[in-house]
């Protein structure tokens, strides 16, 4: 099964092809034994507890709708909580530092934890990220009037929703094949940007440094940049998704989908809301 740039549809891949893509309904209950730590059920049943139907019965794409709404359900309430505390700039930058540190080490602890089957972390991670997001909204946006700053947050939802849809289009019409090389090629770009946004960060703190993110003509081009593979990223967190389906994964591992297409949408929306804020600038 191929792989996604996605840190966590990486690991659900993995552990998928590991368990019920090569040993098929049978050895889905050993999957299941090595994820969860339980006895297994299928090919060892005589020998442990058999599982719950929860447990056993696989996951479908209602259970990736289903998981993938409320867990941006938790991001969106969080997120305008953390919005309106904002307000107050002295809240800003740790509700900021909070989510966005917190956001990332649960997703950490989801794919090198083998915590991806975790309606827990899930939900962990979504309300870290509704902190992160509301913070950079208000930071973003606040030089606008009330008014004003909703209108701008919500052209940026409705941008990232949109392209989340129209990838979705394309990967259901086939117009884009996800192939290994397609694979390699986005797992290739988004490394590359990680290291200029690393390199880029060093820079403005040692040495006030800032092109790709002082609002010029780099930093727009350099988000562009960062839109279109956070978009294309959708086609292999669909295909990864789908791979898990046909693939009789457990339904628990909906909550590791979730996750997945969590991170691409908050990607996207950040960079599309700091385009926006260029262009005002």
């Amino acid at each position: 099964m191929r792989s996604s740039s996605n840190p966590v549809f990486s690991s659900l891949s993995t552990d998928s092809a590991r368990g019920a893509t090569q040993f098929g309904a049978a050895g889905r209950g050993a999957f299941q034994q090595g994820q969860y730590g339980q006895p297994g059920y299928g090919a060892q049943a005589g020998y442990g507890a058999p599982q719950s139907a929860a447990d056993t019965r696989p996951m479908t794409i209602d259970d990736v709708v289903s998981k993938t709404g409320i867990t941006l359900g938790v991001i969106g309430v969080v997120g305008l909580i953390a919005y309106f505390l904002s307000v107050d700039m002295g809240l800003a930058m740790p509700l900021l530092l909070v989510g966005g540190i917190g956001g990332f080490v649960t997703v950490l602890v989801a794919t090198f934890g083998r915590k991806m089957d975790s309606a827990p972390v899930t939900l962990i991670y979504a309300a870290f990220e509704g902190l992160f997001i509301g913070a950079v909204s208000h930071i973003f946006t606040f030089d606008i009037a009330g008014a004003d700053a909703a209108a701008v947050i919500g052209q940026a939802i409705l941008g990232t929703f949109g392209v989340f849809a129209g990838m979705l289009f394309v990967y259901k019409t086939g117009a884009v094949r996800v192939t290994p090389k397609f694979t390699r090629f986005m797992t290739a770009a988004i490394i590359g940007v990680l290291v200029l946004m690393v390199g880029n960060l060093i820079g403005a703190l040692l040495f006030g440094f800032n092109p790709l993110r002082d609002g010029g003509v780099m930093a727009i081009i350099f988000s562009l940049i960062c839109i279109g593979l956070a978009a294309f990223s959708f086609l292999l967190d669909f295909d990864n998704a789908d791979r898990l389906v046909r693939a009789g994964a457990p339904a628990k591992m909906a909550w590791g989908v979730a996750l997945g297409l969590a991170v691409t949408l908050v990607w996207l929306y950040v960079e599309i809301l700091r385009l926006m804020s260029y262009f005002r600038e």
